[in-house]
């Protein structure tokens, strides 16, 4: 990200909990609060004034909640950045909040260096997982043809190796465990991240929960 101030929107029905991070926020030079809103009419509302760099959307909130709001925000604006505001046990709605667009996912209980992490990262052009819910989803990845998806690009060898790589292995950790060499491993890999059009671990997550090789 540039050195630009980066003007962030907060979304969240809790005052107590926008009010703490809009301080937090705005101790740091680059970062700018431009708008809060209280729930999915109030934030697209203050979409037509002005656009943020990223917003910061939560779940679950009254009159219209974060996933009504994320798709007619994203229809309206396809280049809008949006990191999901996630608790725990909310995991049944990642696959809505893909579909519509979100950049990224951040726990509620995150520290205050992962929201930094995760605010570059999406305004830089990436996409970002909370490192609780990455293990977590990776966890979950699918290992059986049987239960995956017919639609996925991925041949099996490909989601296996897609689990590992997920897992924070190398290509020759995956070699060595798969009994295969780690040239086999790379063509794999350059097949997985050209099939998907992704470029990091995060990429390759959003993906497997979009082709729905994770079961949450």
């Amino acid at each position: 990200m540039n050195d630009s101030t980066c003007k962030i929107m907060l979304v969240d029905d809790h005052t107590l909990f926008r009010n703490g991070l809009r301080i937090l926020l705005n101790t740091i030079d680059k970062y700018e609060v431009a708008g809060e809103a209280g729930n999915g009419q109030e934030f697209l509302a203050l979409l037509e004034k002005e656009l943020p760099d990223i917003v910061l959307l939560d779940i679950e909130m009254p009159v219209m909640d974060g996933i009504a709001a994320a798709n007619v925000a994203m229809e309206k604006y396809p280049n809008l950045k949006i990191i999901t505001l996630s608790m725990y046990g909310e995991e049944d709605y990642y696959y809505q909040m893909v579909d519509a667009g979100v950049k990224g996912f951040l726990l509620k209980n995150s520290d205050m260096n992962e929201v930094k992490t995760a605010i570059d990262t999406v305004a830089d052009g990436g996409n970002y997982f909370s490192s609780e819910l990455l293990q977590n989803l990776v966890n979950s990845l699918r290992t059986s043809s049987k239960t995956r998806e017919p639609q996925s690009e991925l041949s099996d060898r490909e989601i296996e190796i897609l689990i590992l790589i997920c897992q924070g292995f190398s290509n020759q950790e995956i070699a060595d465990q798969l009994f295969i060499s780690k040239r086999t491993v790379d063509k794999h890999r350059a097949n997985i991240l050209e099939k998907s059009e992704c470029k990091n671990t995060a990429q390759l997550v959003m993906y497997a929960i979009k082709s729905k090789l994770v079961e949450i």
